[in-house]
This record gives C-alpha cells, structure tokens and sequence, in this order.
C-alpha cells in the first residue's frame, strides 16, 4: 500500500502532491547526467586530445588494477597511422571458418601437393644465368582434394648442393589454392628447387588466436624481497584480470609496458630479478594435429616432373644481375659457401688477423637475444688478443665485455630489455635498447649491432611494432649527433619447428616481423643484415641459432659494413 501510495503522490511528506514526482525525475537525470560524464571521461581516455600528455610511472608505489587483458601506451597521431599501415601491410588471407569440428583431412596436405616447373619465357627452351624461374604449386588436402583458397605459409630455395650454393624464392599466394614461386637465376649449371609447407593456412588461424586470446602463454616471473620475507609472482606485458592488484613497472623513458602482480606482502620496490616462468596454451586435441613435424610442419612438397634445371651462361643483352630489377628485395645468394650481396656490397672474407685490422681502435656494442650473442662469442674464439672479462655474470644472460689491449678494441653484449625468456637475472640489468643507444656517445669509432625479434612471438604485433618505434627513435637521435656512427641490424631467421617452437615463435610470425623491421628502418643510414635469406638460402637445416658456416658469413656482412672496400 505504501508503495502505491507512494506512486500517487499520497505519501505523507510534509511536500505537495507531485513534489515526491519531480524529485524522483531529478534524480534520474542527474544519474543519466553522471554516467554520461563518466563515458565521456572513458572516452577521453582513450581518445585523447592530440596535445594530452601521458605520464608514465616506472614503478608504481600505489599498484595498479588493470582493466584488460593486453593495455598499450597511447600513440602519437603519427605513429599510430603507421601502426594501422604496418598491420594493414602483413594481414594474412583469411581462413574460412573452421567446420565443427575441426577434422585435419580437410586442411592442407605436402603429401598430395605438388609443385611444377613453368617453361622458360625464352625463345630455345633453355634458361640463363639472370632469367627467372618460375613454379607453380598447387596445394591439396589429406583426401587429395583440391584447396580453394590461400594462406598456407611456403618456403621456396633454389640450389645446388655441388656448388653449395643457393637463393630464395619469392613466393605469391594466389588466394586460390595455387602459388607461384619466383627464382632469379644466379649461377651456372644445376638448379634444385625446394618448396616447403611450413604451416597450413588453419595452422595459422590457430597461431593468430593464441597471439589475440592468449599472449601470455610464455610466462615470466620476478622475485621480491626484503630481508628474510620473500614473494614470487607472475610478470608480463599483458596480464589477465583478477583481484589482485599490479606493479607497473613501464619504462618511463620508452613507454614499453610491463607488469607483475603485486606481492601479498612485499612492495613493488621489492622486485630483484627476472626469469622466464614457463609455457601455457590451451589447444583442442584436433588442432594440435596441424602442427606435426613430419606430416604438415616443415615437410618439404614434391615435384611433379623435374625438380631441377639447368642453367646455361648470361645471354648477350642481358642485364647484369645487381642492377635488374627482377632482384627487387633480394639480398644475396650463396655460392661456393660464401655469401655474395646484390644490393652493391662487396662481401669481403675476413681471417683472424684482418678481423683485428678491421675493429682496430673501434668499440663495438652488442643488443639483442642469442642470435645477437652469437656474434660476440664468434669473435672472441676467432681471435686470440680479444680476451673476454669475467664479469661474474650467469652464462648465457650476460652482460659480456672483451678486450683487445694492443689493438684498442672493446665488444660488449647485452641483452635486450623485457620481454626476455632467460635464466634469472638482476632487475638492474633489464635495460632497453632504445635506452641504451640514447647513452652512446656514437662516432666513426662506434659500432652498432643489434637484433630483436625472437622473444616477441607470442604477442599481438602491436608490441613489436611499438617497441622497434621506441628504438628507431633512439637510432635517428644517434645518427643525428653522431652521423659516423656504423649501426647494423640483425633481422630475425627460420628456425626448427617443434610444436612448443611453432606457437611460441613461428616462422609465420617471424616472416611478418622481418617485414615490419624492414619498412620501419627504410631510409635510415643503418645496415641491414639479412639472417632470414642467409638462413633460408642455405643447405644447412633451419636453427633459432645458425650454424658456425652461417655465423661465418654473417660476421664477413658485418664487417664488410664496418670495413667496406674502397669503392663501394
């Protein structure tokens, strides 16, 4: 009865008739009026004016509640049109979606796939030296079906083991079940081509998701301490929402986010080191079938005919190879073992002695995962004066420093900030390239080699492209106040694929990396070095870390850059 008094206005309240009314309608737009203030405020946040400063705490002394799963620094207006432009520039074929449920008979099969040699365009049936070869593969599935659409990811190698030599081949997705591989032809007699599934185009859709749903299936972990008391918690780039608040711990130079849960009783000033934790994902029994070695991972695909050719001399008229525009974003070749550059570099072999003549009076700063170490442990078991400093660092984690007294030359190595998968290591030593670069004092007699690419696989590409933004901006500072500077980047390489390895860091997703890397340095004075052709063009089977012969011919890249041979 009250209630329907109540709705009448016959409430006593000592207010008129339809006061009770009016009130309840105030009240409702001021609620309506709030809220709409608190969207807008949402908003704003979001979507900043383009003068809206951000701050950025490195470490949090009130921890942070995070409100999503993955959350990235706001971007200048620029730098977030190129972020749209980069991802734009690597979007992958779509894959129809999946029949329920899933069945790997009807995905893409090497076994019933073939390839085939296209004639040569040229008159006579024969080809030469600087014509291009062209491959035709047609994919099927595991009942021999024809595919309908595209997205499988193909390797194609033209080689030839007598010789040792070898290039890549720039394959075309038709989007229609077939490819095309395209070679240049680089050397004189034989030519094997070699095309390789390295994943079907609905291995791919699983790797996308894991990298949207679950970035965080690498995990990491930090230690906090104070006197006896000691706490454990998860740490990474994107972590998942619960009760339990945050450090933040975003580098306050560079913007690059990184977060750990708070202790239960320690403060966030109490973290001291980094490790990686271990590895989680959650896949259905099916789609772990699409990522077999043997069977759809890595299996090379069959010719249907020859698999080879034979390649006679250059015709009279023909172009010479460096300046014909069908090796457009080609690098090099192998032959006889030894790399040879297309882009106008004469590629120099370089023994211990003149390693020492070349770095002479230079000091040489190393960033970057163990493909990057690799360099620095070349080096000081190459040559015998670089003794390297016992720094009482954990093998493998570094720092490194060597020295070569008598010929005044210093390499150093670190590793590159979070996100790193590596044994525990002081939180004092997590330092940024970006940073780094912005400390160098840089010069004619300053050596630059970096690399960053193998421990960002199992996020959205979003993180990379913003961390190679942060450290481009410190290369251009860096050429800028010391244009002599020689500054060397490592892109990343084809790798073996285990099914950990494959949704982790997949070939896939280091094939779109190297084309991020490539477009986001181009027009700068830095050089490139090629790990992705120099890996794939050889005969040796694919490493996370090249073998010695490969390592051999990086390191004669490097220096021919640091030591180029007059005239070039």
């Amino acid at each position: 009865m009250k209630v329907r008094a109540w709705i009448r206005g016959e409430v006593s309240t000592g207010l008129p008739k339809y006061s009770v009314v009016f009130v309840f309608l105030a009240l409702s737009v001021l609620i309506f009026v709030l809220r709409h203030m608190t969207i807008l405020e949402f908003q704003h946040k979001v979507n900043p004016p383009l003068n809206a400063t951000i701050i950025i705490q490195r470490v949090s002394t009130v921890p942070d509640t995070h409100h999503s799963f993955c959350t990235f620094q706001l971007l200048s207006p620029e730098d977030a049109q190129e972020e749209r432009l980069l991802l734009d520039s690597i979007t992958w074929p779509e894959t129809p979606v999946f029949p329920d449920p899933l069945s790997l008979v009807n995905t893409t099969d090497p076994a019933h796939s073939k390839f085939v040699i296209l004639p040569p365009q040229r008159g006579g049936g024969q080809w030469h030296v600087g014509d291009q070869l062209e491959v035709m593969i047609n994919m099927y599935d595991f009942k021999g079906r024809p595919k309908k659409s595209g997205g499988d990811v193909l390797l194609a190698r033209l080689h030839n083991p007598k010789l040792v030599a070898g290039v890549v081949g720039h394959v075309v997705d038709h989007l229609n079940g077939s490819y095309s591989a395209v070679f240049t032809l680089l050397w004189e007699g034989s030519a094997q081509v070699q095309v390789t599934l390295v994943h079907p185009r609905e291995a791919v859709t699983v790797l996308h998701r894991l990298n949207s749903k679950q970035p965080d299936r690498v995990y990491f972990k930090s230690i906090f301490r104070l006197g006896s008391l000691s706490e454990t918690t998860i740490c990474d780039i994107c972590l998942r929402p619960t009760r339990q608040p945050l450090c933040n711990y975003t580098d306050i130079r560079t913007g690059d986010p990184w977060f750990c849960y708070k202790p239960e009783k320690l403060s966030c000033d109490a973290r001291i080191n980094h490790y990686m934790g271990g590895y989680r994902h959650t896949l259905e029994a099916e789609e772990k079938k699409l990522f077999q070695s043997g069977v759809n991972m890595k299996v090379s695909i069959r010719a249907s005919g020859p698999a080879s050719v034979t390649v006679f001399p250059k015709g009279e008229g023909q172009p010479q190879v460096q300046n014909s525009s069908m090796n457009s974003g080609l690098s090099g070749y192998y032959y006889q073992g030894v790399w040879r550059a297309l882009d106008g570099t004469t590629v120099r072999q370089f023994n211990s002695s003149a390693i020492s003549q070349c770095l002479k009076g230079k000091v040489v700063y190393m960033y970057g995962d163990s493909t990057v170490r690799q360099f620095f442990e070349y080096l000081t078991a190459v040559l015998p004066d670089l003794k390297e400093f016992n720094l009482h660092n954990p093998k493998k984690t570094g720092p490194y420093m060597a020295l070569d007294y008598a010929n005044n030359i210093l390499v150093k190595y670190r590793f590159h900030g979070t996100p790193i998968r590596i044994a525990p290591v002081p939180i004092s030593e997590l330092r940024h390239i970006a940073n780094e670069l912005d400390d160098l004092i840089g010069g004619t007699n300053t050596v630059v080699v970096f690399g960053i690419w193998a421990h960002f696989g199992s996020f959205p590409m979003e993180v990379y492209i913003r961390r190679l933004q942060s450290i481009r901006r410190s290369v251009v500072r860096l050429l800028d106040r010391a244009p002599g500077t020689v500054i060397i980047i490592r892109t990343g390489n084809p790798k073996g694929m285990t099914l950990t390895a494959a949704l982790t860091n997949s070939d896939w997703y280091s094939m779109l990396q190297d084309k991020v890397l490539r477009a986001m340095f181009r027009g700068l004075n830095v050089h490139l070095l090629n790990a992705w052709e120099m890996t794939l063009a050889h005969h040796l089977p694919h490493n996370l870390h090249p073998q010695p012969p490969i390592i051999k011919n990086m390191i004669n890249v490097i220096l021919s850059y640091i030591c180029p041979q007059k005239g070039d």
